[in-house]
């Protein structure tokens, strides 16, 4: 090949790697404007307005979720958040209708959702608990974070303490409601039809699970509501905190 071939092919080489580097590093500038952006409102708003926003932020989404699904109907009647049958017996539940089933189905799915309203009932104490606890840095970090950091501040600082609360009044339920005769009645039916294995089977857990993701749930809506309008939060502390974002 010609040297003189061989020099155009380098420029043309040349050419398309300093046009891909650039491209590269404009999607890279695009890619963390919105992080030096926030980074400037944060520097605009005082640590003391930051965290006591976040704070009520917190306590708003809290207190309105705990009051929506701790009442009664609140999980049965919120399509949202209302719990089914476990996976495992919804499978088999057509099949136990038909043999005369069903309305020790809609039993269980009606005890199922009263225990979680029971407990969530009980859960402000804990998420205000958490609320006290927030760090300078936490507030930064909800501010800086995505539409549900405020709902993640939650499960990493409430989950366990949640777990421990709700099991128990999830139990209590339970047993006040007989939920565990109904079950047995329920999943002994399937299993003694081959349509489940019932045996390694745990309700109480499933509802207590499903109690806190209801209640996540409804934090993480009202989180949205609150980042996407902040001026009908009806707060001038929120609006100034949330609406500089």
């Amino acid at each position: 090949m010609p040297v003189s071939a061989i020099w155009v092919l380098f420029n043309l080489g040349i050419q398309i790697m300093t046009r891909l580097f650039f491209a590269l590093l404009f999607t890279l500038l695009l890619a963390v404007a919105p992080v030096f952006t926030n980074a400037g409102v944060l520097d605009a708003i005082s640590s003391s307005d930051a965290s006591a926003g976040v704070k009520e932020a917190l306590a708003k989404g809290a207190d309105f979720a705990v009051s929506t699904l701790g009442q009664n109907n609140g999980f049965l009647g919120n399509a949202k958040v209302k719990i089914p049958l476990p996976g495992y017996l919804e499978k088999a539940e057509k099949g136990l209708r038909l043999i005369g089933m069903g309305k020790q189905a809609d039993e269980l799915v009606d005890t199922m959702n009263h225990a979680a309203e029971n407990a969530v009932a009980e859960a402000r104490p804990i998420l205000s608990d958490s609320i006290k606890k927030m760090t300078v840095k936490d507030a930064k970090d909800i501010l800086t974070g995505g539409d549900d950091s405020v709902t993640q501040y939650f499960k990493r600082s409430s989950a366990e303490q949640l777990t421990q609360k709700f099991t128990p009044i999830v139990k209590s339920a339970t047993a006040k409601l007989k939920l565990a005769e109904k079950y047995n009645a329920y999943a002994g039916k399937a299993a003694s039809m081959g349509l489940i294995n019932a045996k390694d089977a745990d309700i109480n857990t499933y509802v207590t699970q499903k109690a806190m993701d209801g209640l996540f749930l409804i934090i993480a809506e009202e989180e949205k509501k609150l980042r996407d309008n902040p001026v009908a939060a009806g707060s001038a502390l929120l609006k100034k905190v949330f609406g500089a974002l």
